[in-house]
């Protein structure tokens, strides 16, 4: 089951910087995220490009980012992995509703975070073809300095949430 970590480690790693292509490499045609409910609509279908499109997502609003991996426990076609992801809020992060629809923008602050996250994944012929995690979003968002909001920031999300909203429309 070593080759089951290995893959999982590689699909939350490939977040970070993964291309399409190496994604096609580790990620079943039919895979399914779990979590992408609250992604764009890119991230919502199945396969590698689904997945890749969510690791955009991430990219576009926090740089630097990074998982590291510290336990893993497989059975056999469940991997349970309990990481750290860490990064910098350098871009407007948009969260979505479950119609695909901008529900929150939380414009860029600068600040650099490290949360911890479990992630669990199913494997299917040596790729992963199921993906859910669990997240300690609260530990995030007040690290990136989202709670409590100022009403400063509060303003500056409302802006955000309207040119996200634009975007989407014209997408």
């Amino acid at each position: 089951m070593a080759d089951h970590r290995s893959v999982c480690e590689q699909a939350v790693r490939l977040m970070a910087d993964g291309d399409l292509a190496a994604f096609e490499r580790i990620i079943h045609p039919e895979a399914v995220n779990r979590e992408a409910s609250a992604e764009p609509p890119a991230c919502r279908g199945r396969g590698p490009a689904a997945f890749h499109a969510s690791a955009l997502w991430l990219r576009a609003a926090f740089a630097d980012l990074r998982w590291q991996v510290r336990a893993a426990a497989v059975d056999g076609d469940l991997v349970a992995l309990h990481t750290t992801m860490s990064g910098r809020h350098a871009g407007t992060f948009v969260a979505y509703d479950e119609h695909a629809r901008v529900a929150d923008a939380f414009p860029a602050t600068g600040a650099a975070f490290a949360v911890t996250q479990s992630h669990w994944f199913r494997v299917a012929d040596g790729k992963v073809i199921e993906h859910w995690a669990n997240r300690d979003d609260l530990a995030m968002a007040r690290q990136l300095r989202w709670v409590p909001p100022t009403p400063l920031f509060l303003v500056r999300m409302a802006m955000a949430k309207r040119r996200a909203r634009r975007a989407s429309a014209a997408a």
